[in-house]
């Protein structure tokens, strides 16, 4: 069998965080069963459509999410339909839903009551708030859940439009980044499931998980006593996107010697001599000028040429692409990104394709997504030759194993990775148990470590800063010198010793070191290693370098994003690191379910560029289906209305609000009054959407003298989806993150006890919580030479005395 063939998982609820999560696992081979109700998911009358006519079967958002699916119908407001879903529930390996708290009791789907029948069920909840906490019966929607985990708060990045609200990133990125999550975890759990017979539910809470990956904005709260805003410059100068005579181009230099290449490739004019543009704390003093001068130089370059031009010398330039600018680009071509996909309804339709390269390709469209029901009889068939299957069967009496712990325990990573994409993914495998070895040196010590997010007062070393110290939770640290042959035969050792490796070096980069794939495989033939780069590993730009912040314009997501009528935006966070990293760890825990099995290693090409790329298939659906991209819209949705961010009483104070049916309408005019419900112009969904700028108008006036908690009560009591847009501060000490243990205090040897986010899902099975800070820069190294690797205390000591474990 190859990739994850034989897994079977059920997918209930709608939209989009589930589906993606069961979409990820199915593209690698897993039958993925996906139950609708009668009237089919709600993502089928979402769109994009081809043409003017709203077919659920030509959806562009439920056709991207339900690949490689078999879909059936069942109604489970009926005894007939439940009793059919807990038929299939008794043939499934793990199941994946979105359902709320209270749907999830009414329809008995609660773990507890699953596991008595079939213990080694892996239940994966994926909800906004999670299923405990005392916001876990809170209604959301996207918008409010990137309002309420702090994105939306910091986006647009850099902004100096102080009266527009908090801006919402195009699409479902919160869904989607929860179902990235979701899936990873699942997968690991399975591996515990397969060793033990133990199952595990996963109560997964996208709020937690958006506040998981705010770059250094919790943690310089924590740590400073900074409160990050969308509003002011950036803390490295120049970064931005600039005008070029035919379109836009970002621009990020994020270290002292890229500033020096810039300087010199614009001629070195005599302004940047000037000693107030010497460093980086200068640069942002006299942002205003530094932009100015280099926007002027930018203004004549045509984007190509000054992308290409300035790619040459290492800097990171990386053009806005538009949807259909983004089809055309040869990289992505290259490593045949665009795949065509033949559905009955909707024809021919080019998709997106896979978020990693795998060297033993599992990932593959093998069917579209289903229609409604097409899958009924075939799989009550299935259903009902398995039953008589296992009634006939004697089933052998599992023996008792002891509960193992965390999904991960037992299996070992070297990490080659630095700053955020590669300790992000390698933070999430620590989060699932395993034990993460953390490859540093002093001579040359990740930039996480020298980021100047420090407490005040404290002395200032690698081991203090608050970015390093976040992204390298429950993680140890060795010391060794990789320009020295000696420290390269130590790492070797620890290689073989390993189950994974993970590096997010430039290309070549690891093959220099003598750790490329190949090699890696000499050492141990099953080992899985995971490089993570910009551009991938392939393609004729796989040398291009790039930084997450890039990866927004590269991905074509700040051109879908902005405010309605304004230029694309910065997303408020370098969002394509992140999402690297989550992509990095969910195929690293699907090779090692797949080895589990198989015995076989696997490599993984984690493009920054292409994982990113994948969060923006709703904007890139209507491109295919209809030729054109979405129109940047604020915070506005195609369908809902309401759907904004409303000022509050107090200082950049807003709250998020989103009606998505009818019912929540006619509850919202309920508390808002004002005529709302009888006012002609807003009698309809059609009349709201049409006269959005007067009900946007009326909402303001209403929130404006409110409290934004007190609003949010109010709607959310008669069930209205909102939530405040809350800043770093605000999360710092939220009552819900405190209640599910996501906040994390645990002692620090020089910094004390700090504040870092934590583990954004709780498990029924084993422990919950970060289990160590970050390590001390090589405070492992000798326990990991002397009781791992078997060195001898002379051994040890000759090589600390030679300055290789340095």
């Amino acid at each position: 069998m190859k990739g994850l063939e034989g897994l079977r998982v059920l997918e209930l609820g709608e939209m989009v965080s589930a589906a993606f999560a069961s979409k990820l696992i199915a593209d690698l081979g897993a039958d993925v069963i996906k139950v609708e109700p009668p009237e089919g998911d709600r993502a089928r009358r979402r769109g994009p459509f081809p043409g003017d006519a709203q077919d659920p079967e030509k959806s562009g958002l439920f056709l991207y999410l339900n690949t490689n699916k078999r879909g059936v119908v069942l109604d489970l407001t009926t005894d007939a339909g439940r009793e059919e879903l807990t038929a299939l529930i008794a043939h499934t390996d793990v199941l994946i839903h979105n359902y709320a708290r209270p749907q999830l009791e009414a329809l008995g789907l609660c773990y507890e009551a699953l596991c008595l029948s079939r213990p080694e069920l892996v239940m994966c909840s994926i909800t906004p708030f999670g299923l405990t906490g005392p916001y876990s019966e809170y209604r959301a929607e996207e918008l409010t859940i990137t309002n309420a985990g702090g994105w939306a708060y910091l986006s647009p990045g850099a902004s100096e439009e102080h009266d527009q609200p908090p801006l919402k990133t195009f699409g479902h990125q919160a869904d989607l980044q929860g179902g990235l999550a979701g899936a990873s975890a699942a997968l690991a759990a399975v591996m515990r499931v397969r060793e033990t017979g133990v199952g595990e539910h996963i109560d997964l809470s996208t709020h937690s998980y958006i506040t998981s990956f705010l770059e250094s904005a919790l943690i310089s709260q924590t740590y400073v006593g900074q409160t990050a805003t969308r509003f002011g410059r950036r803390g490295l100068n120049p970064w931005r996107i600039f005008e070029c005579s035919d379109g836009l181009i970002f621009l990020a230099t994020i270290e002292q010697d890229q500033w020096k290449r810039l300087v010199e490739f614009m001629g070195d004019p005599e302004w940047a001599k000037l000693d107030v543009f010497e460093n980086f704390g200068g640069r942002l003093e006299n942002a205003d000028m530094v932009e100015s001068f280099i926007q002027e130089w930018i203004a004549p370059w045509k984007v190509d040429d000054l992308y290409r031009e300035g790619q040459k010398r290492r800097i990171c330039f990386a053009p806005v692409l538009s949807i259909p600018e983004m089809a055309q680009q040869d990289q992505l071509a290259a490593r045949d990104f665009l795949v065509p996909v033949d559905h009955p309804k909707a024809g021919t339709v080019t998709h997106l394709g896979p978020p990693f390269r795998l060297r033993e390709e599992w990932w593959k469209i093998r069917r579209p997504a289903p229609l409604l029901g097409e899958h009924d009889e075939e799989v009550r068939a299935e259903v009902s030759a398995r039953a008589a299957e296992t009634e006939s069967e004697v089933s052998p009496k599992r023996p008792a194993v002891p509960k193992r712990g965390l999904p991960l325990e037992g299996i070992r990573v070297a990490d080659f990775s630095w700053v955020w994409a590669g300790p992000f993914c390698a933070l999430h495998l620590a989060h699932l148990g395993a034990e993460v070895i953390k490859v540093e040196s002093e001579g040359r010590p990740d930039l996480g470590r020298r980021l100047p997010i420090y407490v005040p007062g404290l002395p200032r070393s690698l081991n203090t800063s608050g970015y390093f110290n976040q992204w390298n939770q429950g993680k140890r640290s060795i010391r060794l010198d990789l320009g020295r042959s000696e420290a390269i035969e130590v790492a070797r050792k620890l290689i073989a010793a390993c189950d994974v490796v993970v590096d997010n070096f430039a290309p070549g980069v690891m093959d220099r070191l003598g750790f490329g794939y190949e090699a890696l495989c000499e050492i141990r033939p099953d080992i899985i290693a995971a490089s993570i780069s910009g551009y991938g590993g392939s393609g004729p730009r796989r040398d291009y370098m790039a930084y997450g912040p890039a990866i927004g314009p590269l991905s074509g997501l700040s051109s879908l994003t902005g405010y309605s009528g304004g230029p694309p935006r910065e997303l408020g966070i370098s969002l394509g690191d992140p999402t690297a990293g989550i992509t990095a760890a969910f195929a690293i825990c699907a090779s090692l379910l797949a080895r589990q099995r198989n015995g076989r290693g696997q490599f993984i090409d984690v493009s920054l560029w292409e994982s990113t790329t994948v969060l923006a298939g709703e904007g890139w659906m209507q491109y295919a289906l209809t030729g054109s991209q979405p129109p940047r819209a604020g915070n506005r949705d195609p369908q809902m209305a309401p759907h904004g961010c409303f000022r509050c009483a107090g200082e950049d104070a807003w709250v998020s609000i989103a009606c998505a049916t009818e019912a929540e309408w006619r509850a919202f005019c309920g508390v808002v009054g004002t005529g709302l419900a009888g006012d002609e112009r807003f009698a309809s969904h059609a009349d709201r959407k049409q006269n959005e700028d007067a009900l946007e108008q009326v909402i303001g006036e209403w929130t404006a003298e409110r409290d934004r908690w007190a609003v949010t009560r109010m709607l959310q009591e008669v069930g209205v989806p909102a939530f405040p847009s809350l800043s770093v501060a605000d999360l710092a000490t939220d009552p819900h993150l405190e209640a599910r243990g996501f906040l994390t205090r645990l002692e620090h040897a020089e910094v004390g006890t700090r504040t870092h986010a934590g583990i954004p899902w709780l498990l029924d099975n084993a422990e919950d919580g970060v289990r160590v800070p970050a390590p001390l820069l090589g405070a492992d190294t000798r326990d990991i030479l002397v009781n791992l690797l078997g060195y001898t205390s002379e051994e040890y000591a000759q090589l600390e005395e030679a300055k290789v474990l340095s």
